[in-house]
């Protein structure tokens, strides 16, 4: 009988975090039956159809007993489903993935346990504190701050910890961790030794204190320190201020809302994100099929007639590939063709295929594109969003040049409200970010004008913004996702 339940750890909170197994079961999931502290990227990543349940537990109040929980994933699985219990970190750390795994076996449900990177270990990294150091601490322990003190060895288990463990690692232990240090120095831990305590570790919303073990429960409370929080005792954490790289990157700590449509090239967020921003995906506008692909597969059946073809954006070379499997024809077809593409992401989008652009100008615009083309008298098929603007063809048939444009997408305003417009509405953001001008008009029609700075990819975008009245802060010389990260960490860092 083949897995039906996978038991995967999610990691403790960064979506980057999960390890290739887990995105790849996620990937194919039927259901999947998450916690609170899952990343909702994650969820992202499964099918569309796949059917989502959460049974997170709040602190302090249980939204779904454990047996219930056992019972949703027996059910599921007894009916046929693929389904991912997607837990946050590890599975068997703290995590009750042991419970579930024995409610499996008694049912007779296969089932495979996916590791994940634990809290306990990745939450101290992402603040710079490293839980074991060769002159420091040669040793370890994790521990939950919810054990109780009338636990039969609960004093013996402190006494152990406070005089012969190395660093402490504590979990679930916001709520208890005055109690948890107050056990531990009576104990006999010593009460000066270095602690933090790290909120949401491995997010963009991170917040480390750092005191000492007397001391770091005053400071978590006047810090407004709420669960998720790590807390780690030891000489360790006196290395903070020299290993610390998460909380000093240059965006940390600000959120960029980001409007472009979900796509394989989502390289804007990625850079934000690496920059460490928190990256809100508000897609107010989404790619659609145009009315009729017959020019598009005509052009591409009359490909020998054309000198040249012109991508301008990812989606084009996208569609184009598409609309070349319908008609029987792959990569090769574009064989006899000077290829050109308008900007970097298009040109990577041509290599994810095979296809090695002969000329990526150093702007991605149409007027740096019409520079390199120059002067010509043969066929350019130029594959582009229905509307777009008429700069590109137009300048290329003044040099000459015979213009053949096909409609390969179309983008329109998405109609249900975008993920995060809760947050667009409250104004609790610092920077949105535009790489059309559909983008524009999309979410100034469904939030008006934004409440805080706004970037634009390129100088078209920026125009657009303008001509609504906007006030564009930030538009990079170079048209690329990169470029507009790197300008708008420089200008939010001023």
């Amino acid at each position: 009988m083949s897995v039906l339940v996978h038991l995967v750890g999610a990691g403790p909170g960064d979506p980057g975090l999960i390890t290739r197994r887990g995105l790849d079961l996620l990937r194919r999931a039927q259901v999947v039956i998450y916690d609170r502290l899952v990343a909702p990227e994650l969820l992202d990543e499964a099918p569309p159809d796949a059917e989502r349940i959460f049974v997170g537990k709040q602190p302090g109040d249980r939204l779904m007993p454990q047996a219930q929980i056992d019972r949703t994933i027996v059910e599921h699985a007894r009916r046929g489903a693929r389904v991912v219990r997607l837990k946050g970190g590890d599975p068997f750390v703290f995590g009750r993935g042991a419970d579930e795994a024995q409610a499996l076996a008694a049912a007779g449900i296969p089932f495979e346990i996916v590791p994940g990177v634990t809290s306990a270990v990745a939450v101290p990294a992402y603040a710079g504190i490293p839980v074991t150091h060769s002159g420091l601490s040669s040793s370890f322990t994790v521990l939950t701050a919810h054990e109780s003190a009338d636990r039969p060895g609960t004093r013996e288990r402190f006494k152990a910890l406070a005089t012969g463990a190395g660093t402490l690692v504590l979990l679930m232990g916001a709520s208890t961790l005055r109690n948890v240090c107050k056990r531990l120095i009576d104990a006999g831990r010593d009460a000066s030794e270095p602690a933090a305590v790290i909120e949401w570790g491995t997010t963009s919303q991170q917040r480390t204190v750092v005191g000492t073990l007397e001391t770091i429960a005053d400071l978590a409370d006047r810090q407004g320190i709420h669960p998720p929080a790590t807390t780690i005792v030891g000489p360790v954490t006196s290395l903070r201020d020299a290993v610390g790289w998460f909380e000093s990157r240059p965006l940390f700590g600000r959120t960029v809302v980001v409007t472009r449509p979900p796509s394989e090239e989502d390289r804007l967020r990625q850079a934000l994100a690496e920059l460490g921003a928190r990256v809100l995906h508000v897609p107010v506008i989404e790619i659609v099929d145009p009315p009729s692909f017959e020019m598009l597969d005509k052009s591409l059946i009359e490909l020998p007639t054309f000198e040249w073809i012109a991508f301008s954006s990812p989606n084009a070379v996208r569609k184009v590939f598409e609309r070349l499997t319908v008609i029987g024809r792959d990569a090769r077809a574009l064989g006899p063709l000077e290829v050109a593409a308008v900007g970097k992401a298009t040109a990577e989008a041509l290599a994810r295929r095979g296809i090695v652009a002969d000329v990526v100008p150093d702007h991605a615009t149409g007027a740096a594109m019409t520079g390199a083309l120059g002067t010509g008298t043969g066929r350019v098929l130029l594959p582009r969003p229905a509307g777009a603007p008429r700069e590109l063809p137009d300048s290329l048939r003044a040099l000459g040049w015979d213009v053949v444009e096909v409609a390969a997408y179309e983008t329109r305003p998405v109609e249900a409200a975008p993920p995060h417009s809760d947050v667009v509405m409250s104004g609790d953001y610092d920077l949105v970010a535009f790489a059309s001008p559909s983008a524009v008009d999309a979410f100034v029609q469904r939030f008006g004008s934004p409440s805080a700075a706004i970037a634009c990819i390129g100088s078209t975008t920026a125009g657009a913004a303008r001509d609504r009245g906007l006030t564009v802060d930030v538009t990079p010389e170079k048209h690329s996702a990169d470029a507009l990260a790197e300008a708008i960490a420089i200008y939010l860092r001023k």
